[in-house]
């Protein structure tokens, strides 16, 4: 008699991913306490239980779970469906004949390395409807980009992310059980390019692939002409932005930002014309004195902006390059995906308002796939309405107040490849609860690290933002608090400042390492005033103190900061921006009063930088070019001589009169920025998409 391999496979893990975590725990307590179904396995190896209350349930061999019969009135899955699995586990377990596929289900249980290219063309044909292998074809045709995850004994689920939607393989003996989070769920067009692709990677490493359909090879071609035209005016564009800055008039910008945009369009780089939109935004922000206008934001992303069209074009000349130019670009990833059975849980609120208009971004994760997505919504002001009445605004039928500190479950969602997302306010088709100190439980790594070192050693192995595909959101992480250091308020930089240690310990020990402790930075924001206090609050709550933090993540001159969302404390969840405490007064932040002097003078050089891009190159004064050559000095004299050389290029070509500084001044940038160790990551209020 042969055991089913495929069911033996499926571990608590997949069973919550294939159905959904009520029913796998109201399972396991069954199984726990003894009220188990009586198991048989046909001549056809159809598994069939039979319960106590009379049901019976019987899962086919080829089958997915969601393919399962049972004779109970439940429309979809139901426990009993989850329940023969496990039942048929723990029979497999205690049957004295070896199976057909080695030495007892034992060796499945340990596994071994697979990889899903071991599915052949032919199990793709019996698993897979036709139309779906169809539309997979189609699909291929137009070369997708699909990063993969591998196996790993820590991680044993291979996954595929396609530009939309992601495809987690649970069985490495039946396809059936691949779970896509599109709207389908599983046996769709996803799954077949997800084999595909993982077949052309050929790799036990984790790797980004171009689909290439039919087994074609790649041609290093370079840049056609539509692409060089596009790329010409991209630099144009940057020109003109740099020349007269971001104080500007947006009119006189506005026929080349659309000529350039229309170009991104029809060429596919969904990612050009998303850094442009946040562009855009960013200089309309600063024009209407917005609260989402960020200074050193800007400068990043006139940076980034151009470092993206350069490595897309070096990517695009070379033979098997490390990232394919279609993925730095984003070609091909249009559109959004409508979503199956999903579960958010929210991370935290971000604000923002402007004369006219407030905003928000609730930021949410999603602990199967650990994908952080946006929903964000903004609403015209009205004439003498309170600011705080924002946190009462309607979002997917809660208040913003409600949503933000919840947990969704909704059938109604759909997502674009930037991550943001919307959902549908239908009761029948959303759940929401209320944040629980256990919400984040579910989530792993990268997402929830296990200490401040981890985070580190993550951030400095990331690469570049600017060859990675945009998202509304990045570098989002929650770490656990093991201990709160000094803590209080930097009047000068308006800043609540903190050091936390960030560890899985529970209590110091000698010889802690330095690496786990970390400075949460928290300025004060006129969007969300009561932010700053409901910090001070959690922090200084000695009876109940934060268990877990969640915020945007990065290096500064060596340290990991994080700007804090949200807290869990052993009592409650708190989202700071949806809040609300009395004001009360604050410590004295007394600590990092010495600045290393290098550091002083990279964040010199980084104001002097972002002056010139508000101000405009044109319209400086003579001694502009004095203090650039001077600050290249400083910058040589302190060993940085790559960085100095970058800056008398950019002064000497300035002073020239020529236009060619676009290309090192925006290495400068991105140079510097990483001599100060970080990158900028709160995209606040950024433009949504077309991707």
């Amino acid at each position: 008699m042969s055991l089913r391999a495929d069911l033996v496979e499926l571990g608590p893990d997949a069973l919550m991913a294939l159905s959904n975590p009520g029913f796998v725990k109201r399972a396991q307590k069954d199984i726990a306490e003894g009220r188990r179904p009586q198991i048989e396995v046909l001549a056809d190896s159809t598994v069939q239980a039979t319960y106590a209350d009379g049901q019976q349930a019987s899962l086919a061999p080829g089958r997915s779970l969601r393919e399962a019969r049972c004779t109970c009135p439940a429309a979809g899955l139901c426990r009993h469906r989850v329940t023969l699995v496990l039942a048929y586990q723990e029979w497999a377990r205690n049957q004295p004949l070896e199976s057909a596929f080695g030495s007892g289900v034992a060796a499945v249980e340990v596994g071994e390395g697979w990889s899903p290219a071991e599915f052949g063309d032919e199990v793709l044909a019996s698993v897979l409807p036709p139309a779906a292998l169809a539309q997979a074809r189609r699909l291929a045709a137009g070369r997708p980009v699909v990063r993969l995850t591998t196996w790993r004994a820590a991680a044993p689920t291979p996954t595929a992310h396609l530009p939309l939607c992601s495809v987690r393989f649970f069985s490495r003996s039946s396809l059936a059980h691949a779970r896509c989070d599109c709207e389908l769920g599983g046996n769709c067009e996803h799954v077949a390019i997800a084999v595909w692709a993982f077949r052309q990677a050929q790799s036990e490493c984790d790797s980004v692939v171009e689909l290439l359909p039919h087994n074609a090879a790649v041609v290093a071609a370079g840049f056609d002409a539509a692409m060089n035209a596009a790329h010409a005016a991209a630099w144009r564009f940057l020109r003109r932005v740099w020349l007269d800055g971001s104080s500007q008039e947006w009119m006189p910008l506005d026929a080349d930002y659309v000529a350039l945009r229309e170009l991104f369009v029809q060429l596919g780089w969904n990612w050009s014309v998303d850094g442009l939109d946040e562009l855009r935004t960013l200089l309309l922000a600063q024009a209407a004195r917005s609260s989402r206008f960020d200074p050193r934001r800007l400068l990043d992303v006139l940076a980034e902006f151009a470092a993206r069209l350069a490595a897309a074009a070096a990517a695009a000349a070379v033979d098997k390059p490390r990232l394919p130019a279609a993925r730095i670009l984003g070609i091909g990833i249009r559109g959004e995906v409508a979503l199956d059975h999903l579960k958010l849980v929210s991370l935290g609120l971000q604000c923002w308002s402007d004369d006219s208009t407030d905003g928000a971004r609730v930021l949410f994760a999603d602990p199967d796939t650990l994908a952080v997505t946006v929903l964000e919504r903004s609403w015209p002001r009205e004439s003498g309405q309170p600011g705080s009445s924002l946190l009462q605004r309607r979002v997917a039928g809660q208040s913003l107040r409600q949503l933000a500190s919840a947990q969704v479950v909704t059938r109604g969602a759909k997502r674009r490849a930037n991550g943001l997302i919307d959902i549908s306010a239908l009761a029948r088709q959303t759940s929401v609860l209320p944040l629980s100190p256990n919400s984040w439980d579910g989530l792993t790594t990268p997402l929830r690290m296990p200490n401040a070192g981890a985070l580190r050693q993550y951030l400095g192995e990331a690469v570049p933002d600017f060859v990675q595909p945009r998202q509304a959101i990045s570098h989002v992480h929650v770490l656990p608090v093991a201990e709160l250091g000094a803590w209080g308020w930097d009047a000068a930089a308006s800043t609540l400042r903190a050091h936390l240690r960030c560890s899985n310990d529970a209590v110091d020990v000698d010889g802690c390492a330095d690496d786990d402790w970390i400075e949460l930075v928290l300025a004060q924001d006129t969007a969300a005033a009561g932010a700053v206090d409901v910090l001070a609050a959690a922090l200084a709550d000695i009876a109940d103190p934060p268990r877990y933090v969640a915020g945007l993540a990065g290096m500064h001159a060596g340290s990991l900061r994080l700007v804090p969302l949200a807290l869990l404390t052993a009592r409650r969840a708190v989202v700071l921006q949806a809040g609300t405490v009395t004001a009360q007064a604050l410590p004295v932040w007394a600590g990092d009063a010495e600045v290393d002097g290098l550091v002083r003078l990279l964040e010199t050089v980084v104001e002097n930088l972002t002056s010139l891009a508000r101000q405009g190159l044109r319209h400086q004064p003579a001694s502009a070019y004095a203090r650039l050559a001077a600050q290249a000095d400083a910058l040589e004299c302190s060993g940085l001589v790559r960085a100095a050389a970058l800056m008398r290029q950019v002064a000497a070509i300035w002073c020239d009169g020529s236009d060619a500084f676009v290309q090192p001044l925006s290495a400068l940038i991105l140079l510097l920025r990483g001599l100060l160790g970080g990158e900028s990551n709160q995209r606040c209020g950024a433009a949504g998409s077309t991707a």
